[in-house]
């Protein structure tokens, strides 16, 4: 079995439940796209905390407690549920909170896939250590059969403006999951020059005055809509158009029909 090691590098054992006990593991997530994951791992059973944001598989996560935010987090509800295991994400979550849960959490796991290929470890990760290997092949398979089935990255490539907000505006950096996503069908991100942030502010100013192909407005952090489309091209004069945020930004299992929703994108 491969070494079992999270994305700070530290090994993971394999959990082994108290025999006299006969309790599994007690999880608190606090990523939802590693959420539904679990929950595909079929896990759910073990889950005992996650956020509000938290919210696939509706019917399965409406009965796990919520313990706030992915930032806002209620430390105290999260002792009372005292967790084996806390899964956080280096973007999502902020680091103090996490550092002050790993005072009486015995086990954190970081995760911070930063390309759809990341996905492959972060199954096998949470495979090993949660004892369901046979159950994150079967994801690995999957996830393989999909990004093979994706088309060769065209020649000529697209330079698109991908909108996660506005007042104020805020696009991706080139380096999130996000941009590696885009590039898998030739979607290269426009973002502002010689900024140092994964999730920068931008004027419209300073992106139109590059060549620009088409900007994307993400229906997820900012629930843009076909109104904000019809809107910014009357302002813009370029090409609009919404798209999935949870197809194009969740990691997990989620990103299984994220590369099938690229490959439709793609024809486009």
């Amino acid at each position: 079995m491969s070494m079992l090691v999270d994305a700070l590098g530290t090994l993971h054992q394999p959990y082994e439940a108290d025999a006299e006990a006969g309790a599994g593991p007690r999880i608190v997530s606090l990523v939802p796209s590693i959420t539904e994951l679990l929950c595909e791992l079929g896990l759910s059973r073990y889950l005992v905390g996650r956020t509000g944001f938290c919210i696939h598989p509706k019917s399965v996560v409406q009965d796990i407690p919520k313990i706030g935010g992915t930032k806002d987090v209620n430390i105290e509800k999260i002792r009372q549920l005292a967790p084996t295991h806390l899964i956080v994400n280096i973007d999502e979550n902020e680091k103090p909170t996490v550092e002050t849960l790993a005072q009486f959490i015995p086990h954190v796991i970081v995760t911070h896939p930063l390309v759809p290929r990341d996905n492959l470890a972060l199954y096998q990760l949470l495979g090993g250590i949660f004892g369901v290997q046979e159950k994150a092949q079967e994801l690995c398979i999957q996830f393989e059969a999909a990004y093979a089935a994706l088309d060769p990255v065209p020649d000529h490539t697209q330079s698109v403006v991908y909108c996660i907000w506005q007042d104020p505006w805020m696009t991706v950096s080139r380096d999130t999951y996000i941009a590696a996503m885009l590039a898998l069908i030739g979607w290269q991100i426009w973002s502002p020059p010689n900024s140092i942030l994964r999730y920068p502010g931008f004027q419209w100013s300073s992106a139109v005055e590059h060549p620009i192909d088409r900007v994307l407005l993400s229906t997820e952090p900012y629930r843009f809509t076909e109104t904000h489309v019809d809107a910014l091209e009357k302002q813009l004069g370029l090409p609009v158009q919404l798209v999935d945020g949870e197809m194009l930004s969740w990691y997990g299992s989620r990103a299984i029909a994220g590369l099938q929703y690229l490959r439709g994108l793609s024809k486009q």
